[in-house]
């Protein structure tokens, strides 16, 4: 006990390690609350392994270093750029669209100084926000008239909540769909104050289950776009043009809700499974919805274009300023729009398409360049190049699988969990994907500008000793 009373009396005080030379230049990098902070944990930590014997275990050296890595954590980013090397383009864990340096660049540009955000300045008045994207919008889709909020369940919620609440809605029970986070269309209808109006059954619904359903009390007709499920085998569903046959004749407006929303037409390079929103437009559908940051390729939002008549009654719902989009947001989506303003550059300079349509033989080229690269600078790691298949991920194109190659990793020291777990906790994170034991790395989702960090992180992750 008299040896442990020694060495707390050694403990250094917060005071101390202030004044020291380690202490002044903390306080110069790091915020005065996080070093003092670091600092009371470590001497906390110091007086338990005396206390539990385990003082040889923290040396006196080792405190500089261990307290500038905790100050470094307390006051460093949660929300940081990570490497994604799963190969699922959209994916929403990850944040799904990534956007490019001209579209950050006009955000940059907006966010640093006023702007017109609601301000006329032909009439020099007070204007609307939503101006700035309607034209684009219009262009684009060909619809009367557009509106953004933001997300994609925002724009279904208030879409019924204004012309559906009170009244039924009739949907096909195969496409009563579970989004992301467990949100479930029936749950999004209950809150909007639309009642549910299931026809049909899971595989089959037929046009005269539509027309049967409908009433006094009938709102709307509402499709939904199976955009992250498939059912195979003996089904049937309806035709959006019949279903705007049919809306037309008991004049009842319908409505689609895309969930991802594609622009480009993608089906020249082989993408054949998604409908493009202006050829939905084209059917005559009242109400088309989908998300910005999908197969969109911008930032989150979601956009609703339609009829104008119906886009005027929507945008005067109070619940629109409650999901309205900021100015930041409507920066990034003006400049993402506009590069649809030609189809052929915005699938080569939008980073969602342009992943999407990357071609086997590129992705061959570039795994090969980045394993020689990894074995010339690695060591104790085996290096294979395979083909694969990626995903495109966020609830888009789930029967489609993209032929890629990937950078197959087998550490000598470690497993494949083990390297995994190293390389996400490295700086930066790497987010990769195991398959059969083996570390993968697709190149689908690799950007050029990863590379270097990529191959420092592996480095990094094979020189620390197992846990």
């Amino acid at each position: 006990m008299h040896e442990k009373q020694k060495l707390l009396s050694r403990l250094p005080s917060v005071d101390e390690i202030l004044k020291s030379s380690h202490g002044i230049e903390w306080l110069k990098k790091y915020p005065r609350k996080y070093v003092l902070q670091a600092i009371r944990e470590f001497i906390e930590m110091k007086r338990k392994s005396i206390l539990d014997d385990r003082a040889a275990q923290n040396s006196d050296e080792m405190m500089p270093a261990e307290i500038e890595t905790a100050i470094r954590g307390l006051s460093s980013f949660s929300l940081k750029p990570l490497i994604n090397a799963t190969g699922v383009v959209i994916h929403t864990n990850l944040g799904r669209s990534i956007l490019s340096e001209k579209i950050l660049e006009n955000i940059t540009r907006i966010s640093g100084h006023y702007s017109n955000l609601e301000y006329d300045l032909a009439l020099g008045k007070r204007g609307k926000r939503y101006t700035h994207v309607k034209r684009i919008l219009r262009d684009i889709t060909g619809a009367e008239d557009a509106l953004i909020v933001n997300n994609n369940a925002a724009a279904v919620m208030l879409c019924l909540n204004t012309l559906a609440k009170g009244k039924e809605v009739i949907v096909s029970r195969g496409e009563l769909v579970e989004i992301g986070g467990s949100f479930r269309m029936p749950d999004v209808m209950t809150s909007s104050g639309g009642i549910l109006c299931e026809v049909g059954t899971t595989n089959k619904t037929h046009l005269h289950d539509y027309e049967s359903a409908i009433h006094d009390n009938t709102s709307m007709i509402l499709k939904i776009h199976k955009a992250n499920f498939k059912i195979l085998g003996f089904t049937d569903e309806v035709s959006i043009e019949d279903l705007v046959s049919l809306g037309k004749k008991h004049g009842i407006p319908v409505m689609f809700d895309l969930g991802s929303g594609c622009l480009a037409d993608l089906r020249p390079y082989g993408i054949h499974n998604e409908p493009v929103v202006r050829e939905v437009v084209k059917t005559g559908v009242d109400l088309t919805t989908f998300s910005g940051d999908k197969l969109l390729g911008g930032p989150q939002g979601g956009v609703i274009v339609g009829k104008r008549a119906l886009i005027e009654q929507i945008q005067k719902n109070p619940i629109t300023r409650a999901v309205r989009i900021d100015k930041l947001t409507l920066a990034g989506f003006e400049a993402t729009l506009m590069k649809y303003s030609d189809e052929e550059k915005a699938v080569r300079n939008i980073p969602t398409l342009r992943m999407l349509i990357q071609q086997p033989h590129d992705l061959k080229k570039r795994a090969q360049s980045i394993a020689k690269k990894i074995k010339k600078h690695v060591a104790n790691i085996t290096v294979q190049v395979s083909a694969d298949s990626s995903r495109a991920g966020g609830g888009a194109l789930p029967e489609e699988d993209l032929p890629t190659y990937v950078i197959a990793l087998h550490a000598d020291n470690f497993s494949a969990h083990e390297l995994e777990e190293k390389l996400r906790k490295g700086n930066p994170p790497l987010i990769a994907r195991i398959k059969d034991d083996t570390l993968i790395l697709d190149m689908r989702t690799i950007q050029d500008q990863d590379v270097d960090e990529l191959l420092e992180g592996i480095r990094q992750a094979l020189s620390q000793e197992t846990s």
